[in-house]
């Protein structure tokens, strides 16, 4: 009878002790949530997002973590699904108890984890989430975009192409999606091909895997310029067959959002030439002698056994920045993070950026690319040195007026501010 009074009086000390203990460690450590897509039309982009923010957090943790506070993520599979995505999130805040939302490459799937973030008063970051509509009919007091937008990838192609391909005949294949609409409309605008008659168009279903008929329509129609508005493998498998179909030699190819993945798996030879716009490349540190730029390609290179893409700058970017905003503020609360976030510049692998206050749109610099002949690809280590930077724009340049964000929340019929501080 002693013997069981002891284990049971031993059980309940044990209890006790993981008690307090599991209490401890939950006060020592910040959750936050990786949302992003390790499955789907899109996991190239979310490798590169897990790989860097991974990277992020050990560095930040090595360094006293945030508040002092231990970094540590609860990890969800987007699937570029917003379904999945609003159960993940959903999980994420209410059971996970995280601080911090971040991940996409959908903007669908973006939009619908800042609408959740928005009720709940937790921030959420975009890592990779280009429709104008992101920062503009859906923006949200608690959510942030930290790449650019389609009007800024627009405006900085549409330069460049007004430049060389001014009166000619365009075609666009467009995803049929929030990203793909807003991406074709902004650059519809920019190049002044707002005429369909004149420069039509076909949309894709999301997510699609043959584009044989699209193509064929593009190839009857004999377009100059050949849009395609595609993301991700999308993008890829249209590219692989317009070349095989011989209209790269007819036609010139963009793809007004670029990454490096979607250039890998476009190949060398089908990519050479193709023309578009992207945020940030891994050639952007080295041209421009951005230290800390150069220093993460580097640490990546080691690490990964290749270079870094845009999707994984911009997750390593802002797991940074939310440190940043939280120890500016001295607290993990919301709602000062936030105001502490809004017009604050930034500068962490390139030159400087800014959140800005009335939409939270990270103003950046935007560069137009051409990707490199297959050969010149083939010589770099990786075969991964797909772009040739031909022309840029600034950050204030490129991105939408407070007039014309205030135009697009009227014609939505949405406030000219995000919420205001009655909390």
């Amino acid at each position: 009878m002693k013997t069981i009074r002891t284990g049971i009086a031993c059980m309940a000390f044990l209890l006790l002790v993981s008690f307090f203990s599991n209490a401890f460690a939950s006060q020592d450590t910040v959750w936050v949530a990786l949302n992003y897509p390790e499955s789907g039309p899109y996991v190239a982009q979310g490798l590169d997002q897990w790989r860097a923010s991974e990277m992020a957090r050990v560095e930040i943790n090595a360094a006293g973590g945030i508040l002092g506070q231990e970094v540590q993520f609860r990890i969800y599979d987007s699937k570029s699904n917003v379904a999945a995505t609003k159960k993940n999130v959903t999980d994420a805040i209410d059971r996970g108890g995280v601080k911090m939302v971040f991940g996409g490459s959908s903007s669908a799937v973006a939009i619908a984890a800042g609408k959740i973030c928005q009720d709940r008063k937790v921030p959420f970051f975009a890592t990779l989430s280009y429709s104008t509509s992101t920062t503009g009919e859906e923006a949200h007091r608690y959510s942030f975009r930290e790449c650019y937008n389609a009007w800024m990838a627009a405006k900085a192609l549409g330069y460049y192409l007004r430049k060389n391909f001014s009166g000619k005949k365009y075609f666009y294949i467009t995803a049929d999606y929030t990203w793909g609409w807003t991406t074709e409309a902004s650059l519809r605008k920019i190049t002044g091909t707002e005429d369909k008659g004149a420069h039509p168009s076909v949309r894709t279903p999301f997510p699609s895997n043959d584009f044989t008929s699209a193509l064929q329509r593009a190839q009857r129609a004999k377009p100059d310029v050949l849009a395609l508005v595609l993301f991700g493998q999308e993008m890829a498998n249209a590219v692989r067959k317009a070349d095989a179909m011989g209209m790269k030699q007819k036609m010139q190819i963009v793809v007004p959002n670029l990454t490096l993945g979607m250039a890998e798996r476009g190949t060398p030879k089908s990519m050479e030439g193709v023309i578009g716009a992207l945020p940030w490349t891994w050639r952007v540190p080295y041209k421009n002698n951005y230290e800390k730029g150069i220093a993460f390609v580097e640490k990546f290179v080691k690490r990964y056994n290749r270079y870094p893409s845009t999707s994984g700058a911009s997750a390593y970017t802002i797991l940074y920045e939310y440190k940043a905003a939280v120890e500016r503020a001295g607290t993990f609360d919301s709602a000062e993070v936030v105001k502490a976030l809004e017009g604050h510049e930034y500068q962490v692998l390139k030159d400087r950026q800014m959140w800005r206050d009335f939409d939270h749109q990270s103003i950046q610099t935007v560069y137009t690319v051409r990707c490199k002949p297959a050969a010149e690809v083939l010589k770099n280590k990786f075969h991964l040195d797909y772009f040739e930077i031909i022309g840029s724009i600034s950050g204030d340049a490129a991105a939408r007026t407070r007039a014309e964000w205030n135009a697009v929340r009227k014609a939505a019929g949405k406030p000219t501010f995000l919420e205001a501080w009655a909390e």
